[in-house]
């Protein structure tokens, strides 16, 4: 079941269209874009077995921007690279959309990336020699249904910079290229790992805003990681790790725009 249905979305008959708003409302129940049980991901490295999960449930939801706090080990970025299909569980079951992605192959798996995850991480990962629209036409040119390049970086405030090389960027512009490279193909969802990791508070602040409104233009179900407290203000929910357990959950009763955060 989970094969086919991967396999009807890679050839364009499942189409990616997201249109609940990216704060859901008591009124309308919002879709659920993920569902985890019971999930676990043991790592063996040698004699030493590490539980990395300890048993996630969880659901998130359609349009949601979603934090995720803990300190280094609590088994956030496993649970995001799972969630990503970037690794799989030891055990449990984490679905997209009711489709069962611990029974999915690995070329499924590389599908379901392509098609409906963004991903951003710490570090930018961008190509030396491309301009900043050609690192983003990378994704959009292997894309189900993209956007122009040009737009994705008008909609992270780079409008101007489209023909730059990543040499003549500074770290925070780079960051915004990387997520116009991950939103560009239109994801569904948008996995975050410490997008604001190397940068300072001022530069953060952009980022945070161009996340914020990608979100908020395109729907698009946000997860980011952070080990930065004053960030989950911007949040719909925001979850707490420890020990490879989600130990609290909490809906921020109002948002705080991301270019008024400061740390």
């Amino acid at each position: 079941m989970a094969g086919a249905a991967l396999r009807l979305a890679s050839a364009g008959i499942l189409k990616n269209k997201k249109l609940t708003p990216a704060s859901p409302s008591a009124e309308s129940k919002p879709a659920t874009v993920f569902e985890a049980s019971a999930l676990t991901k043991v790592y063996d490295m040698g004699e030493v077995r590490v539980r990395a999960l300890r048993g996630v449930d969880l659901k998130l939801y359609e349009g949601e921007l979603v934090v995720l706090l803990g300190p280094s080990g609590s088994g956030k970025s496993t649970f995001l690279n799972i969630l990503g299909g970037l690794d799989t569980a030891t055990s449990g079951r984490v679905t997209y959309r009711g489709t069962d992605l611990t029974a999915a192959r690995e070329r499924e798996l590389t599908l379901y990336r392509r098609n409906y995850v963004g991903f951003v991480f710490q570090f930018y990962n961008l190509i030396p020699s491309l301009t900043a629209r050609e690192n983003v036409a990378v994704v959009t040119e292997i894309a189900l249904d993209p956007m122009r390049p040009a737009d994705a970086l008008e909609l992270v405030g780079l409008g101007d910079r489209i023909d730059h090389f990543p040499s003549q960027m500074s770290g925070g512009q780079q960051q915004r290229v990387a997520i116009a490279r991950a939103i560009a193909k239109n994801p569904s969802v948008l996995l975050c790992d410490e997008p604001t990791g190397a940068l300072d508070s001022a530069t953060g602040s952009l980022v945070l805003e161009a996340l914020e409104r990608a979100n908020r233009t395109l729907g698009t179900t946000t997860v980011v990681i952070t080990h930065n407290s004053d960030i989950a203000r911007m949040a719909d929910r925001v979850l707490q790790m420890r020990d490879g357990r989600i130990v609290s959950q909490e809906r921020n009763p109002t948002k705080k725009s991301a270019k008024d955060i400061n740390w």
